[in-house]
């Protein structure tokens, strides 16, 4: 079966979706986190043949790897979004023309999502769980890197799909090889929209070369301020949890700006920082300050390249600056405009900080790992756009829709 059927099975199945009732969805969603939990030797089984064909030191593999836990968080976030209340039928306005016809916006679903991603079998079942709650179909591309995880994932939402009565090909999972992602890019009349999740490289290809629309889910360039007015106790802690939390997701930290004046109190949010094991490149400032306390193996010289880089792994930058201004410089030049955060207790500078940063997401003393679908109180997540246009920051549910007019009349026509 070439892959215009497959695209021509989803878009017909799309249609069948409108008619489901909530109810039912929320019941497949409930059984689908039930076998998810249940199906975890057999998940685990076929991930590991993903994880032993990827090197171990490679900073996709922690996005790849599941886990008894992992697949434990998300089985909960799909029962989260049974919880949540449908984004669909909503009236976001209405109003009775001078004609009497009366008018409604209301939201509907997109139709058909394309989703291109790379080694995260996680995103198989969070995005399966927000487009069938939003009454989306979804055509997925996965990379090779977790062709048999995807695989063993999407034949169990098949068969949780089947025994509801429900049309499978509401989802389906392409071949990883690259002629499929040509044929999703230009699956114009199919796919209704395409979300690339994934490596800077991935995003640009997707966006260069597709025909149908794209909303881009950008790379996490991410930066945090120490302010001159910041609580050097509250600061530590803050760092590190946004460095070494989990140093694969495109939340993590990838570089700290420290005020001038603050410089002494890097040796001690650097203690922190040692004991994760994270290897710096400081600035020439930071690297005297560092360089008598910090590990010698852990602690180098900065380059231009280390600034305006996602690591994606137990490495970060760190930045001396001489003020607020040059703060807000440094990130308008090298920001990915995913995540930024300042920490300081001046409310002037915390209040400018938030209003001149351009970013998805801009935190004031808190940690950017809450950027996160589910930590933002919306189920999951199929994204975190870096974009201005449809939808901006974590996408859920309601960013999974869009609208139509409903015209009622009594049989008015037009002069």
């Amino acid at each position: 079966m070439g892959l215009q059927q497959v695209f021509e099975d989803v878009r017909q199945a799309s249609r069948k979706l409108n008619l489901l009732s909530e109810e039912k969805i929320n019941k497949v969603l409930q059984d689908l986190a039930l076998r998810a939990v249940e199906s975890t030797g057999t998940i685990l089984a076929e991930n590991r043949k993903d994880l032993d064909r990827m090197d171990p030191e490679d900073p996709k593999y922690d996005r790849l790897k599941l886990t008894e836990e992992r697949l434990e968080g998300i089985a909960s976030d799909i029962r989260n979004v049974a919880k949540l209340p449908s984004p669909l039928g909503k009236v976001l306005s209405e109003r009775e023309l001078e004609n009497g016809l009366q008018l409604r916006k209301v939201s509907v679903p997109l139709g058909v999502i394309g989703v291109i991603y790379e080694a995260r079998p996680n995103v198989t079942l969070d995005v399966f769980s927000l487009c069938l709650k939003s009454g989306n179909a979804v055509v997925l591309k996965g990379g090779s890197d977790a062709h048999d995880s995807n695989s063993a994932i999407v034949k169990i939402i098949h068969e949780v799909l089947e025994s509801n009565g429900v049309d499978k090909n509401i989802v389906q999972l392409l071949p990883p090889d690259r002629e499929a992602t040509r044929e999703m890019l230009n699956a114009v009349g199919y796919v209704d929209i395409i979300i690339p999740r994934g490596s800077q490289g991935l995003i640009n290809y997707v966006r260069e070369n597709a025909k149908v629309p794209v909303i881009e889910t950008g790379a996490g360039i991410v930066h945090t301020y120490f302010d001159r007015f910041a609580d050097l106790e509250k600061g530590k802690q803050i760092i590190a949890n946004a460095k070494a939390r989990r140093v694969s997701v495109c939340n993590a930290l990838d570089c700290l700006l420290i005020h001038e004046e603050r410089l002494p109190d890097l040796q001690e949010i650097g203690e922190l920082l040692a004991e994760k094991g994270v290897e710096i490149y400081a600035d020439e400032s930071a690297f005297l300050t560092l360089q008598e306390t910090y590990p010698a193996g852990k602690l180098h010289k900065a380059t231009e390249e280390h600034f305006g880089i996602e690591f994606l792994s137990l490495k970060m930058a760190v930045k001396t600056v001489t003020d607020m201004d040059e703060a807000l410089e440094h990130i308008a030049r090298y920001s990915s405009r995913h995540s930024e955060a300042i920490i300081s207790e001046k409310e002037e500078n915390i209040d400018m900080f938030l209003k001149a940063v351009d970013a998805a997401a801009v935190y004031a003393n808190a940690s950017t790992a809450f950027t996160d679908g589910a930590q933002f109180g919306l189920g999951a997540e199929i994204g975190i756009s870096t974009q201005k246009l449809h939808a901006r920051g974590p996408m859920a549910l309601e960013e999974l829709t869009s609208y139509k007019w409903i015209v009622r009349g009594t049989g008015q026509v037009r002069a």
